[in-house]
């Protein structure tokens, strides 16, 4: 026997119902809208009307390094900045091929004039970076009239946070007052081999326990932020344990590497302390068993941005070094630079020089777009983390 059912047009409790209904129908596409809007996710590419022309995104993903405490108007760094939308500047006292001091700086005020000039030349927002960590590792040392500082492993010894935020908010504050915004620090490798050739010996880690190296870089990085000076940890994933120099040629951490080495990576991405993060060239089998660090997908879009969570823009070590130039072409690390997920790569032009690298680096790029080895997507993947890194310069960029 059929189920009895009620009148459907009569029923009270149907009436009621549809009534409803109706007024949710009124409202659904609104409150779809408000859903979508919530629900996107902040990674979705903005529409190609959004970004600037390619030319600019692509050289906003270059930092370079060039010879003169001043540059006159033909100056292949001044071309660069106008003409190719250079991203960024490294600046060193000490010019290895010459082997003479004074590259970049000579005294503080000539340094102010120097930055303000490549500001100026720049058509967006400059990156202007130095390795300024502190001790031995230290462009703006007392030779040139800067205050002398203390290294990593001083401080590590010291194990004062709020002497290190102290210390490194001064030596921000020489920065600032210099034009430089990007500070190429801290160091964050712990050190794991106390005969470790290029982080060791010259005092460049605080710790090597994990717990001291993070509340240490918390701190050093505390101090900059309150100048408004950016930093960015280094090496990823780890160079503490090495034995050899990746300046030097290959370097395989793959034996003495602990996971350890990622716990302040960790810790610091996680409380939102990391600005950028600079990769290490050294091979490491236990993370990727055929590339180093910097040409590597597995360490950089796997290990760094996946698992660790890290959505900053990530700065290669300088390409010029022999542990990636000794085994790669030019060609072969910018594409394995950026398949891996580079999005700063750092020429130096101290190791080798060639005033032409700009020009050179960004025909691979286009090359490589044009046979669709890499795409836009990825390049504007890279520009609007560069972007939103500088969106924190004009605070730290200002002419003191």
């Amino acid at each position: 026997m059929p189920i009895a059912t009620p009148d459907r047009k009569r029923h009270p409790l149907l009436r009621r119902i549809r009534a409803c209904l109706g007024q949710a129908r009124r409202f659904l596409p609104a409150t779809l809208l408000i859903l979508t809007a919530f629900s996107s996710p902040a990674w979705a590419e903005s529409p190609p009307s959004a970004y600037p022309s390619l030319d600019e995104r692509l050289g906003q993903m270059l930092m370079v390094g060039f010879r003169g405490t001043n540059v006159a108007d033909d100056h292949f760094i001044l071309r660069d900045l106008r003409q190719h939308h250079l991203g960024g500047v490294i600046l060193f006292d000490y010019d290895l091929e010459s082997r003479k001091h004074g590259r970049n700086i000579a005294s503080p005020r000539q340094l102010r004039e120097l930055t303000e000039r490549l500001r100026r030349a720049a058509r967006k927002p400059l990156l202007i970076a130095i390795d300024q960590e502190g001790g031995r590792v230290n462009r703006l040392s007392p030779r040139y009239g800067f205050p002398a500082t203390l290294s990593h492993e001083e401080l590590g010894r010291l194990d004062d946070p709020a002497e290190t935020t102290r210390r490194a908010a001064a030596q921000a504050r020489t920065l600032k007052e210099a034009g430089i915004n990007l500070n190429l620090a801290p160091v964050v490798d712990l050190r794991v081999n106390p005969d470790n050739p290029v982080i060791a010996r010259y005092g460049r880690a605080f710790a090597a326990e994990p717990s001291k190296v993070t509340a240490q870089a918390r701190a050093y990085i505390a101090g900059h932020r309150h100048e408004g000076v950016l930093t960015c940890l280094k090496h990823f994933p780890g160079h503490g344990s090495s034995t050899a120099d990746s300046h030097l040629g290959f370097t395989d951490v793959s034996a003495t590497w602990r996971e350890e080495e990622l716990i302040p990576y960790r810790e610091l991405v996680a409380g939102g302390m990391a600005d950028a993060v600079m990769t290490a060239h050294v091979f490491n089998a236990q993370l990727d068993k055929e590339l180093p660090a910097t040409l590597s997908p597995a360490v950089i879009d796997g290990l760094l941005r996946k698992k660790l969570g890290f959505s900053g823009p990530v700065l290669s070590d300088d390409l010029q070094m022999a542990a990636i130039s000794a085994r790669h072409r030019l060609a072969e690390a910018v594409e394995k630079a950026v398949l891996a997920g580079v999005d700063i790569l750092i020429f130096g032009n101290n190791l080798a020089y060639d005033e032409e690298i700009v020009p050179r680096v960004l025909a691979i790029l286009r090359d490589l777009l044009r046979r669709n080895v890499i795409d836009e997507a990825r390049i504007n993947a890279s520009w609007r983390r560069i972007h939103k890194l500088k969106e924190a310069l004009p605070a730290a960029g200002d002419p003191p």
